[in-house]
């Protein structure tokens, strides 16, 4: 598992205290894994964490939507954001709902026989507002605009060792295995008080009086101060590029981040270059930009400038895909 991790060391659960091992023992409850790699990769930033949790918990897996359409939701974004690792485990999680043709019509470029999971399929791989839907679709889609992020830019492709999970058998034994948690029905709600405390932006629209659209607003306040380890320019560089992106992936080569950073002082780009990358094409950022801005800070200061750039990107995705009112589920 160690040589999952590619910039931080992890806290381990034997290890975690406070609220580390708070959000580990609820993961461990409700998702039956004592371990998953993504929120290890963030327990250095203990708060991240939480929110990150929260969010995930709130919109993945608790609550009266198909669990079904949400994986659909979740692998359809992280196929679009070019992230293998989601793209493993949300292909295995679909096994784990029983659906196994489903899992491997998707994994396959196939489209679902399901009119309803071949539609938030589509969604899901485009920028397009959401169809007619509830809160807790639109937040998986964000969960996943923003964990995607956080997985390509701080952990390896492998879910497995040896990449077993490329394999279809594997996949379809680790669902299987995976099963019982994945069909059991969490209440909304049991993750928000892992983040009472911490700060928080107004919910959003789409989501406001639900347990998704207060996680929501954790996440976006807890990231957002990742910024304030950037220079005035250099965040401002990088909260302009995110604001004008398209949403489509860069062009190939570092070309395209010298407009953005034209203006940034030298001593300042190479934290905007990184948090930029993670925003707009985590899968390429390299050992040599983390090298470039890291020098002595922490495991945390590396979490939380990450976050930043997959909020901000998150943030933009909002814009794109809840340009009108949604209606059903308001749990």
């Amino acid at each position: 598992m160690a040589g999952q991790f590619r910039y931080v060391t992890p806290v381990e659960p034997r290890a975690a205290t406070g609220r580390v091992a708070r959000v580990y023992a609820q993961l461990a409850e409700d998702f039956r894994m004592a371990r998953m790699p993504v929120f290890l990769t963030l327990s250095p930033a203990p708060e991240v964490l939480a929110a990150t949790w929260a969010m995930l918990r709130e919109s993945l897996l608790a609550g009266d939507e198909s669990r079904t359409a949400r994986e659909v939701v979740a692998l359809g974004v992280s196929m679009a954001n070019r992230c293998p690792f989601c793209v493993a485990a949300h292909t295995t999680l679909l096994h784990a709902t029983g659906d196994h043709r489903l899992a491997e019509t998707i994994a396959a470029g196939g489209t679902p026989d399901d009119p309803r999971h071949a539609e938030l399929l589509a969604w899901a791989g485009s920028r397009r507002r959401a169809p007619e839907t509830g809160p807790q679709i639109v937040g998986t889609a964000l969960t996943f605009h923003f964990i995607n992020r956080i997985a390509s830019a701080l952990l390896t492709e492998n879910l497995l060792p040896a990449n077993l999970q490329k394999s279809r058998l594997v996949r379809s034994v680790g669902g299987r295995a995976m099963s019982r948690a994945v069909r059991t029905r969490l209440l909304s709600g049991a993750s928000l008080p892992l983040v009472a405390d911490l700060p928080a932006l107004p919910e959003p629209a789409w989501g406001a009086g639900t347990s998704v659209g207060a996680a929501y607003a954790a996440l976006r306040a807890v990231a957002g101060t990742g910024g304030e380890l950037l220079g005035e320019s250099a965040r401002a560089a990088v909260t302009d590029a995110v604001a004008a992106w398209d949403g489509e992936h860069p062009p190939m080569g570092g070309a395209w981040l010298d407009g953005p950073l034209a203006d940034v002082p030298a001593g300042e780009r190479p934290g905007a270059r990184l948090a930029l990358l993670v925003a707009l094409a985590p899968y390429r950022v390299t050992d040599a930009d983390v090298a470039a801005w890291r020098g002595s800070r922490t495991d945390e200061d590396l979490v939380r400038l990450c976050a930043f750039g997959a909020a901000s990107a998150m943030e933009r995705m909002e814009t794109f895909i809840t340009a009108s009112a949604l209606t059903g589920d308001r749990s």
